[in-house]
Parts: structure tokens; sequence; C-alpha cells
């Protein structure tokens, strides 16, 4: 025995609100607090993991772990621009350290990059309150700088310790900048408007430049393709010589460090050092070129001075003393290809503006290369010691200048001859379309689908274009013959039309009152009769009558016999 029960209809459940979490602002600004540390810890955690494993690979430990730590921290704060300074020296002087690589940059940039946007994106249930951008700056950009604050008093009794004043200006900007790019990567990249803040000089010009196909947007293409092309072009100038000057740097990193492990801490370093390559190659052909030292420095011209080249294997690339080739001449060709790209992107507006501010795009696009090209240059140089090796690298104003003249000097008239050619291939696109529209000839239409073989001839269409149906004579009579093909534009579609409209039903029969005897005057084949459905033969009563439908035509007769009669001439039995 079973109980059962009757369910009723189940009741509608409203979602229940989703529980927020308390606090509000705060636990926002908390939250963006912890992820601005922990891209710090994460940064910091690989520099260390890296050198402690160089360490312990290494023979000699006389500094100690702790030594390791120290220096894995002092890289990392190199690695946001800070400035190290080396006490262990030969001569008891202390000796700053201000080279900074730039691949070594993109790390905690990156990371600090990446917190800040994650921050601003919301989890979709509304459990997670969302700071707001400046709250998201501040609150990663303070998580971050705790964690590096500690970092710094840790390295400060090290070997190579940061500089106080270094410190506190450049790990401030690089982590405030990565965060506030965070902020604009998660609001989707925008160019929302000036603030109202600003007066109305200077803010109506703002609001201009953030159209989309303003001068401002422009020249903004413009100038980073030739920024790209100048770093690209020096990245291969760099590749070139190191294949040219292959034995030298080869022996160079082998004396370098006995030992794997040394030597591993030297390629990676030269890695980190690549973009800097770059760039100190870029300005080698723009022509003021790079310092070697406080006394030396390296032109396409030549390279005048006594140079001090500390022993590294990119520093063995460095053409050798004296007047230059004309290999080293060649590396103007980057600048000169810097100079084309701000004429292709400067007139990408056309014909649609006027030939001045053709010209004036392509000037701004000049300047802001210039601009980008000084901020590389002061970044990728730096001491490396006191004496002569106080000064490595490109001198940011005179790389700037330079930057300006080639980009200008070719860029400008460029742009205006690409907006030339450009209308004059439009209007003779123009031309070309409108005189090929006008001989063309007028479209004709297809022509009928041919007869089949055994057909009944039909009457032609009615019409100027509808040809007539023309027949040969045959041994059985007479043929049509084959109306001629279709062109090659009519469609497999029109032509079964043309059929469906010709055909008519039942064309498989043969004529009303047709005997079955071949005459000569007829047209078509022979072909059995057709019978009535309710005929009945009065000789066989007892017959079924013949099927309605025709049958296959019989074989073909020899000539010799007789022709059987026809039913209307049979006997009566």
């Amino acid at each position: 025995m079973t109980q059962t029960t009757d369910h009723g209809p189940a009741l509608p459940q409203t979602p229940e609100p989703p529980v927020l979490v308390q606090g509000g602002r705060r636990a926002a600004l908390m939250a963006c607090l912890v992820r601005g540390a922990t891209a710090a810890g994460l940064g910091l955690g690989a520099l260390t993991v890296l050198v402690m494993m160089v360490w312990i690979s290494s023979p000699y430990h006389d500094s100690g772990p702790r030594g390791a730590l120290h220096v894995a921290a002092s890289l990392w704060l190199l690695a946001h621009g800070t400035e190290l300074v080396r006490s262990d020296t030969l001569y008891g002087t202390a000796a700053p350290v201000g080279l900074v690589p730039l691949l070594l940059v993109a790390l905690p940039a990156w990371l600090i990059h990446r917190a800040t946007r994650d921050a601003l994106v919301p989890d979709g249930t509304g459990l997670r309150p969302t700071p707001s951008p400046r709250a998201a700056v501040c609150g990663v950009g303070l998580g971050y700088l705790l964690v590096g604050t500690a970092a710094a008093v840790y390295a400060a009794g090290g070997p190579i310790a940061p500089g106080a004043l270094s410190a506190a200006c450049r790990l401030p900007l690089v982590a405030l900048g990565a965060a506030a790019t965070g902020v604009w990567a998660a609001n989707g990249r925008p160019v929302g408007p000036p603030p109202r803040r600003l007066p109305a000089r200077l803010r109506e010009p703002l609001l201009r430049a953030a159209l989309p196909g303003s001068r401002v947007e422009t020249a903004a293409r413009a100038a980073t393709a030739a920024t790209a092309v100048l770093v690209g072009g020096g990245a291969l100038l760099v590749a070139t010589a190191l294949v040219w000057h292959a034995d030298a740097t080869q022996d160079s990193f082998l004396h370098l460090a006995r030992i794997w492990s040394g030597r591993l801490a030297v390629l990676l370093l030269g890695i980190a050092l690549v973009p800097n390559a770059a760039v100190w190659a870029a300005a080698y052909g723009l022509g003021p070129g790079f310092a070697l030292g406080t006394g030396a420095t390296a032109t396409p011209l030549a390279l005048s001075g006594d140079p001090a080249l500390p022993a590294f294997p990119l520093v063995a690339v460095v053409p050798a003393q004296g007047p230059g080739t004309p290999l080293n001449w060649s590396s103007v060709l980057v600048p000169v290809a810097a100079g084309l790209a701000v004429a292709v992107f400067g007139a990408a507006r056309g014909d649609t503006v006027r030939r001045r501010d053709t010209a004036a795009d392509a000037l701004l696009a000049a300047a802001f290369c210039a601009v980008a090209v000084a901020v590389l240059a002061a970044a990728a140089g730096g001491p490396l010691g006191t004496g002569r090796l106080a000064e490595f690298g490109p001198v940011w104003w005179s790389a700037g200048a330079a930057a300006l003249l080639w980009t200008a000097g070719i860029g400008v008239p460029g742009a205006l001859v690409v907006r030339e050619w450009r209308g004059r291939g439009t209007g003779l696109m123009a031309v070309v379309r409108a005189r090929a529209a006008a001989e063309a000839p007028e479209p004709q239409p297809p022509l009928p689908a041919p007869v089949p073989a055994g057909a009944t001839a039909r009457a032609a269409p009615a019409g100027p274009t509808a040809p007539e149906t023309v027949r040969k004579p045959t041994g059985r009579g007479t043929a049509p013959l084959r109306a001629p093909k279709a062109p090659a534009q009519a469609k497999a579609l029109d032509v079964l039309d043309t059929l469906d409209a010709e055909a008519e039903p039942y064309d498989y029969l043969p004529p009303d009152g047709w005997t079955g005897r071949r005459t000569a005057t007829e047209s078509t084949p022979a072909a059995f009769p057709v019978t009535s459905v309710n005929s009945v033969d009065p000789a066989r009563p007892w017959a079924a009558p013949p099927s309605p439908w025709p049958s296959a035509p019989s074989p073909a007769r020899p000539p010799d016999r007789p022709e059987p009669a026809a039913d209307g001439d049979r006997p009566e039995s």
C-alpha cells in the first residue's frame, strides 16, 4: 500500500538580491592595495628566483644568500629606472650605475597595468564593489609603493645600493604611469573630452584634437609609424653588426665568463639590453651617434676619441676607430625610411584637406616623433661609473633634434607628393570608369535554347531577336537544325526558363487522326497509333481494350519485306 500526495503547482520563486560586500568604497580601496602589493611581490619574486639560481650554480659564494637577496632587490629597483651605487670598487670610491635595461622595465610595468585593469573589471555578480578610476590608480599605486619602499630599505645595506633620491622619483613615476594605462585600457582605450576645469582657450583645441580623423590623430599615427621604423631599423643594424663581427662577439662572450652559470647571466643581461642597443643604433643612423665614454663618440662619419669599452658582447660590434666606410654610411637609410613613413601616414586624409593642412599634419608628426626619440634616448643611456665611464649612450636632445630634421625634411614634401599622387590616381580611375561605362555595349538578351531532336517544330516567339527554326532534309523527313549556342553571359536559370516556356503538355503523343502510315510529307518520325480507351475490336470482343499510353517503337523492318497493312485494310475473319 502506497500513500500518494497531490502536489499543487510550484509557487514562483523570486530571485534573492545579491549580498553586497560590507564597506563599499573602503573594501574596493583595500582590494586595490592588495592587488598593487601582489604585483610588486610577483616582480620581485621573479627576479629573486633568477638571481638565486645563478648564485647557487656559481662557485663563488663569498657574499652568501643575503648578498644575493640584496642584489635581487637592487635589480628590481633598477628595472624601475632607479640609479644604483656600487661601493666595492678598485679605487674605493662609489660608482653610479644608471644604464637601465629597457626590456627589464617591461615586467613591472605590465604587472601594474594588469593589476589596475583587473581591479576595474566587474565580476558580473555584483558581490564585489568596483572602485572609481581615481581610487584604482591611488590604491594600486600605494600598495605597490609600500613594497617598493621596503625593498629599497632592504637593498640599502648591500654592495649595490639604490640611490635614495633616484628611487623616490623613479619608483612612483613608473607605478602611477602604468596604473593610469591600466585604467585607460579598462575603459576601452577612449579618447574622451578634456576636463571641464580647463579654461575655454585650452579646452576647445583639445576637443578638436579628440575628434576622429583630426590632425592630432593623423599626426600621432604617423609619428608612431616613424618611431617604429627607427627602432626596428636600429635593431636590424644591431643584428647585421653582430653577424659581421661574429668572431669578436664570440670571443668577448667566452672570455667574460668561464662557467655556464656566468655565461647564462651574461646572456640574459645581453637580451635585456637589446632594446637599448636598438635605440643606440637608431641614434647612430640619425647622425649624432652615441657616446662611448666622456671622450669618444661613434657616428657614421667616424669614431673619434678614445672609447672606454667594457668587455661585453654588444660593445664588440662598435665600429673601429677612424673614418667611416660606405657600409657605415648606409645606416642613414633608417631615418630616410622613417621620413617616408611620415610622408605616407601624414597624407592619410588625402585631397579632402588643403595642401597646407597636409604639410601641417606631417610637420606635427615629425615633432611627435622627435619627442619620442628624445625620451627613448634618455632612457636607453646612462653612466656605468665615474670618470670616463660617466656617459654612455646617445644624447637625448641631439637625437631628438636629428629626428625632427630628418622626418620633417623628408616627410613634409613627401606628404605633399603622396597627396597629389593619390588625388591623381583617384581622378584617373574615375575617368577610366566613366569612359568604360560609355563605351560598353548594351547587354543582349540570351538566345533561346536548342530544340531537342524529334520534337515538333513550333513558331518562334514574337520579337526582333527570336530566331527562326531552320530545317534540313533527311532520309526520314526533315529535322530541325540545332540553334546557335547561347552567349557565355546567359545563366543556366535563363536557359531552363526558356525550355519551360516553349514546352507544351504531352509533346510526345502523335497528332490526332494519324493512321500509322509513314508518308514523305510528314516531318516527324513514325510512331505507333493511339487507340481510344473505349474502343473494342468487334472480331475479338473478349480481348482487353488497348492501353492508352504509347509503347516503345518497334525495330525497323528490312526493306525487302512488305509493309504490314493498316487496321482499316485488314480483311475480316
